[in-house]
């Protein structure tokens, strides 16, 4: 009995955590404006809706044949309305010729708004919510003629979860996803669980996370992109959800837990995982000191999209610009120089790549904990960074220190040299 009165204690000690951080970001409102309802469209939903969500559409003027779809999920106590005016997402729709879907929760599902995306019979594939939001996928690519090869899918908080359990139950419908302070699929259960996954730091394995997002479908590959956005300083979802989210589809790709590369761009930083093939699969963007919320650019950046209120964060950074680039909406992406992707504007200062040599991208293998392991390396490529580290350049003529000297003296020392 002390048990159970423990465990009612520590779950209302948590909830009570999450209405307090809620209501304080709520009691920092702004007025969002009142254009908002009249830029979308309510739909009825043409499937049975298991989940009982709402659907709404924004569809730009002039729309042209086989457009792209963004599906566009809430957070806790937002409305479709809400989180459209405060991303902006249909603006750049104006700009690039996309539809945008705004699934949307009911109150009398859930009094805060939350998607409910620790519920099994709602985060399985075909049932519940996950089925409902499924449908309206399917009855937007009908009513608009969506391109099914260009469906994408994104969200914060509880929706930036919700759209992890989309690209886990249905990853043959996805090109790619962008989850913003989000949780990996299946890291609860229960209410209970939910809380402790939000508030607290765990670590879990490569594997056991990948594995839950191979079991949720009889689908193979190829998977979706995935972008996972967080602020450093969000006490609402801890970070480290972030890394299990890294952790959960680096696996999924058969990727190594380390980053291919790191860059940084001001005070923050992305992290970027490619295949053999150098596309970029995987990236992590950490916002420096930002809460919980989507980070926005400045009002007067070029780049500037969305209204900051709560939970949309005026950071000097817009997350749905970027997001739009990564899902594919050209925004001059195709014609960067391979080495000088932006973000808001900024270059990023390039870190030294990892597996960059002509041999970096042999494939990679299982270590025992699930996770993945860079194949062969070039020795060169190796030497080279390891002196750069040490602060000796490592290429002839500058330092006088030639790597591929110091690899043929060891092989003749080790009487294996053959030239």
């Amino acid at each position: 009995m002390s048990g159970i009165r423990q465990t009612l204690a520590q779950l209302k000690a948590l909830r009570g955590t999450f209405a307090k951080l809620q209501a304080e970001s709520v009691g920092k409102k702004q007025d969002l404006g009142s254009g908002t309802a009249s830029r979308l469209r309510a739909l009825s939903p043409a499937g049975d809706n298991p989940g009982n969500l709402r659907m709404h559409v924004y569809v730009p003027a002039n729309l042209p044949d086989h457009p792209p779809l963004v599906v566009a999920l809430h957070g806790c106590g937002q409305t479709a309305f809400d989180y459209d005016q405060g991303t902006g997402w249909s603006q750049l729709a104006d700009r690039h010729g996309f539809v945008v879907l705004y699934p949307e929760q009911q109150a009398a599902n859930n009094p805060q708004r939350c998607f409910s995306w620790f519920q099994p019979g709602d985060i399985s594939r075909d049932l519940g919510e996950a089925r409902s939001i499924h449908e309206m996928v399917e009855q937007a690519i009908a009513n608009f003629g969506i391109d099914r090869r260009k469906v994408s899918i994104t969200g914060l908080s509880a929706g930036g979860a919700m759209a992890a359990v989309m690209l886990a139950t249905y990853p043959e419908v996805y090109a790619s996803g962008a989850i913003i302070a989000g949780l990996p699929y299946r890291c609860a259960s229960s209410v209970q669980e939910a809380l402790e996954a939000m508030f607290n730091d765990q670590r879990h394995s490569p594997g056991a996370l990948g594995d839950r997002v191979r079991a949720a479908s009889r689908y193979s590959g190829p998977w979706p992109r995935v972008s996972v956005w967080h602020g450093t300083a969000d006490q609402t979802v801890k970070p480290s959800n972030a890394e299990n989210l890294i952790r959960q589809w680096s696996n999924v790709h058969r990727l190594p837990v380390e980053p291919t590369r790191m860059e940084t761009f001001g005070p923050h930083t992305r992290r970027i995982w490619e295949d053999m093939d150098g596309q970029r699969q995987i990236e992590a963007i950490s916002v420096l000191g930002m809460g919980h919320g989507v980070p926005l650019a400045h009002k007067s950046s070029p780049d500037a999209c969305g209204v900051p209120g709560p939970f949309f964060l005026d950071v000097g950074l817009s997350s749905t610009v970027h997001i739009a680039e990564y899902f594919g909406f050209d925004d001059g992406l195709g014609r960067r120089p391979p080495r000088a992707d932006r973000i808001a504007g900024r270059e990023f200062e390039h870190a030294t790549p990892a597996n960059s040599g002509p041999e970096g991208k042999q494939g990679a293998r299982e270590n025992l904990d699930g996770s993945y392991q860079a194949g062969r390396s070039d020795p060169n490529s190796v030497i080279a960074a390891a002196l750069q580290a040490a602060g000796l350049p490592g290429s002839p003529g500058k330092s006088g220190i030639d790597p591929k000297a110091i690899i043929e003296a060891t092989l003749k020392a080790a009487g294996i040299w053959r030239r």
